[in-house]
């Protein structure tokens, strides 16, 4: 694994956290604040400060990281669900490590913005 900042949240979690998914350089945990009844976060391994950076994945990266969040929504049971990049600080992002959003297990509103 790359080398991760050490007061990073996420680069812990990664490392050290309740994954309910991993595969392929990602890991999938359960939010610990969810918004709906199934709520997960998809993390890169490798520490990525925000969605701005995506470039920083190759195209092949960048594709693999789309199909885990895809067969993340599978294997926690999702057929129907939303998923959100939150993107700095305006954008409502509280950890400065990239992750994705899924949410679903219910009808979706505004609310589970």
């Amino acid at each position: 694994m790359p080398p991760q900042p050490d007061d990073c949240l996420f680069c812990m979690l990664v490392r050290d956290g309740d994954h309910v998914h991993r595969a392929d350089g990602f890991v999938a945990i359960n939010d610990i604040n969810p918004l709906a009844p199934v709520h997960v976060l998809v993390l890169p391994e490798r520490h990525v400060d925000t969605f701005r950076d995506v470039s920083e994945f190759d195209a092949d990266e960048a594709k693999r990281m789309l199909e885990f969040v895809a067969e993340t929504a599978r294997v926690v049971g999702l057929e129907d669900y939303r998923v959100v990049v939150n993107v700095g600080p305006g954008g409502g992002q509280t950890v400065f490590h990239l992750h994705w959003h899924i949410l679903g297990g219910q009808t979706l509103t505004e609310r589970n913005l």
